[in-house]
């Protein structure tokens, strides 16, 4: 099979300098999942309010008042729970390097013999092996770095948990008020929305295809099935709490 010629974007990205520049820069932290996961979790939980309270016949002014309360309260939670749980992985890294640190300067040569076991799994043997065995142990940073990333699966760099927190927080407000600004719009300025569920109803079904697109192109998945797919399962949790909505208005009646 002929290989494809690379291009000129090809040849740019994988020059001497270029290489080194990443290299030097080292690997930069994404808050991609943050501001999708919050996106997505903000739209479905306040429509389902949403839809819920509607499908139960209660008044605009409760479905305004569970909303909002769901966008700080819910919210909140979740980027405190994001921010728990990015400080945990670094305390997990952390608690292991120093085990590592502990097990070199105890029992070197049992070290030692796990990198060797390592890379000949990857292929190394006889003095190739022996060599990258030299290599890696002849510097205790790089040797701890080493067993983090091959025995345990550790990254060596994660998103900062302030971050990743505040991310998780501004993309479950921004995305989960969308549902509620018919209602809203109709609390402030008076019932001028005719049936106000429907409009919601649209603009979260928006949200939801907008943010599926969005998570689509930074993960090299067709734009339209990543917004399909993520309409379908925020709209199949709408169902549900419509659902139980009639469900529980019939039980009240």
């Amino acid at each position: 099979m002929k290989r494809p010629e690379p291009s000129d974007r090809h040849k740019q990205l994988h020059s001497q300098e270029a290489i080194a520049r990443r290299l030097d820069h080292g690997p930069s932290s994404s808050y991609l999942r943050d501001l999708i996961y919050g996106a997505i979790d903000g739209t479905v939980t306040t429509f389902a309010i949403v839809a819920g309270v509607s499908g139960a016949d209660l008044q605009t002014g409760i479905v305004v008042i569970l909303g909002l309360a769901n966008l700080v309260a819910d919210g909140f939670s979740m980027a405190v729970s994001n921010y728990l749980g990015t400080r945990a992985d670094e305390d997990l890294r952390h608690r292991t390097r120093l085990e590592e640190y502990e097990h070199i300067r105890v029992f070197p040569e049992g070290e030692r013999e796990e990198i060797r076991q390592i890379f000949a799994r990857k292929g190394f043997e006889g003095e190739e092996l022996e060599r990258a065995v030299d290599v890696i142990t002849a510097d205790v940073e790089r040797w701890v770095d080493t067993m983090l990333q091959e025995e345990y699966g550790l990254a060596l760099n994660s998103p900062d948990p302030k971050k990743a927190a505040l991310a998780t927080f501004v993309a479950f407000s921004v995305a989960g008020a969308v549902p509620l600004l018919p209602f809203l719009w109709n609390w402030l300025a008076g019932s001028t929305i005719d049936v106000p569920f429907v409009w919601s109803a649209v603009a979260s079904g928006l949200a939801f295809f907008v943010v599926g697109s969005a998570k689509g192109r930074y993960v090299e998945q067709r734009w339209f099935a990543a917004g399909s797919e993520t309409l379908l399962m925020g709209g199949g949790a709408a169902l549900i709490a419509y659902g139980i909505g009639l469900l529980l208005k019939n039980l009240v009646g």
